[in-house]
């Protein structure tokens, strides 16, 4: 292996933003980089975390008006026992199904190259759009075919459909076929794009979190799919409507192929309740 210390001080690209931080992280947290278990890790911990807050706001409820007025279903309240379930249905499927299948990998891949210069944030940018684009296409087709054929659905994908209200704790409420899909893609997708490792981090946890902001249940005003234009994002409103309609907004984060084979359909308009 090559001594990274040695190796970082020789690199200087005074050019890029990232070079402090990737240096940072190579000369104290090398072999925590190297791990084959950081992708599993990072992606969990990131899930609770993002999920932690919406918890508190939908114990409160309309104690917190100031938020709970953007409540997509507000007569549908998650209790604190569909959340554990939830829970403790991810902590399993993780700790029996996921770990095991990254020991098994580590037989099978190569270890990973962490190499001394960081990437562009330009090349950031451009390389984590193209697996989040690759990845939103992988799983539209994946979730029309398991929508449209009732033995897969039930098999397979209709766990994640028991509450028609999401919550934030139900996006890991997955089947493990799901699950171990879905974490094939989210590792392989940025080995074909040959993403830097610190890309991959990055779209882990920002995939993460459009796949809880999609379950939270709350249409905020300053959400992504708020902020980005022409509704480039579907976001929580497109996917409430999902669990709601299961035959419509199959796509996970984007809304182009939704329009563009006629599965879009708006969130329905409410009235937004004052303070």
């Amino acid at each position: 292996m090559v001594n990274i210390t040695e190796e970082v001080l020789c690199c200087r690209c005074p050019d890029r933003l990232l070079q402090p931080l990737w240096d940072y992280l190579l000369l104290h947290y090398s072999p925590l980089l190297s791990s084959p278990f950081l992708p599993a890790s990072l992606a969990f911990s990131s899930y609770i975390f993002f999920s932690l807050p919406f918890t508190a706001l939908d114990l409160l409820g309309d104690r917190v008006p100031l938020f709970y007025r953007y409540k997509i279903q507000p007569n549908r309240h998650p209790t604190l026992g569909m959340m554990a379930r939830s829970f403790m249905m991810a902590v399993y499927n993780h700790l029996v199904f996921v770990m095991p299948a990254v020991i098994i990998g580590t037989f099978i891949l190569p270890p990973p190259v962490l190499p001394p210069c960081a990437p562009t944030a330009y090349k950031v940018l451009i390389d984590g759009l193209a697996v989040l684009l690759l990845f939103d296409t992988q799983y539209y087709i994946w979730h029309f075919v398991h929508h449209k054929h009732s033995q897969l659905y039930r098999w397979v994908h209709a766990v994640h459909h028991e509450y028609m209200a999401p919550f934030s704790w139900s996006t890991e409420q997955l089947s493990i076929p799901e699950l171990m899909t879905v974490g094939l893609w989210s590792n392989l997708d940025p080995i074909l794009f040959r993403c830097h490792p610190l890309t991959t981090l990055c779209v882990t946890v920002f995939s993460i979190w459009l796949s809880v902001e999609d379950h939270i249940g709350y249409d905020l005003p300053w959400a992504l799919n708020h902020l980005m234009p022409f509704g480039l994002l579907g976001g929580a409103p497109a996917h409430d409507m999902h669990h709601q309609r299961p035959n419509s907004n199959y796509a996970p984060f984007f809304s182009h192929w939704d329009r563009m084979f006629g599965t879009a359909v708006p969130p329905e308009k409410k009235a937004v309740r004052k303070t």
